[in-house]
């Protein structure tokens, strides 16, 4: 079995344009993600995939590889599904270019889940939500859970009825990190997109709405991304204030 992982990335993002060459703490955060992955040992390769030569080149520059795909991709999956065709491997990891927060132990425990039941379509790292008022916060997806590890449901703003302490059983926060086997990575994209996936902006919901399995794994903590500008403060106060995330802020600078 051989996982890469593939970072998509563009520069048009509808709510953040330009944000994945964004610097923070000198370096793009496309660098931050593609280089916490690079600690991951049990990675083939780390590929970015993206449209836009600007990109490519900071990539280049720094020594990374990177396959160039259409500038009609509306979403990090299908991006993903056309650079995987020139790949090596068995599976995929999608990691998010505005997760700047990756944790290396969170890439090698979704794939220890996928290399234990490598038959598994699918899978998503997620993880608790702190605050109700991220229940209603749209510029990050949450997810209904069941047992064992199946994601039921996504959506944006809570369709939920209950209180929130009641929610927190099994409402999580969907994380930027997606594993899917090849194969079924290629057969999801041949299908068109589904109605409530354009409708609501979940990828993953076509998986669902196909009637397909999405898997789960659980990890904590989960650390915010940046999906609007707003967020990039957040951020930057984890960076600042937590132990990990400084040690791994002070690898980066020497890889």
């Amino acid at each position: 079995m051989k996982i890469a992982a593939i970072i998509p990335a563009r520069l048009k993002s509808a709510r953040f344009p330009n944000k994945v060459l964004l610097p923070i703490h000198g370096l793009p955060m496309i660098e931050h993600v593609r280089r916490r992955a690079l600690m991951c040992a049990s990675l083939s390769e780390v590929i970015v995939a993206t449209c836009d030569e600007e990109i490519a080149v900071v990539v280049r520059g720094n020594g990374g590889r990177v396959i160039m795909t259409s500038d009609s991709h509306l979403n990090g999956t299908t991006r993903i599904a056309e650079a995987v065709t020139h790949v090596d491997c068995t599976h995929v990891l999608l990691l998010q270019g505005d997760e700047p927060l990756l944790l290396p132990r969170h890439v090698e425990a979704l794939v220890r889940a996928v290399a234990a039941e490598p038959g598994v379509g699918a899978w998503n790292l997620i993880g608790e939500l702190e605050e109700e008022i991220e229940l209603d916060r749209h510029s990050f997806v949450k997810c209904a859970i069941t047992v064992p590890h199946q994601i039921l449901y996504c959506f944006r703003r809570s369709p939920n009825y209950s209180d929130f302490e009641t929610q927190k059983k099994f409402v999580r926060k969907m994380l930027g990190v997606v594993a899917y086997s090849k194969d079924f990575l290629l057969k999801l994209t041949s299908l068109s997109a589904s109605p409530i996936e354009k409708a609501e902006s979940i990828e993953q919901m076509r998986i669902i709405e196909n009637g397909f399995g999405l898997s789960y794994v659980e990890v904590a903590p989960a650390l915010p991304s940046i999906n609007e500008p707003t967020e990039l403060q957040e951020v930057l106060d984890c960076l600042a204030a937590d132990s990990e995330q400084q040690a791994l802020l002070n690898a980066l600078s020497f890889s």
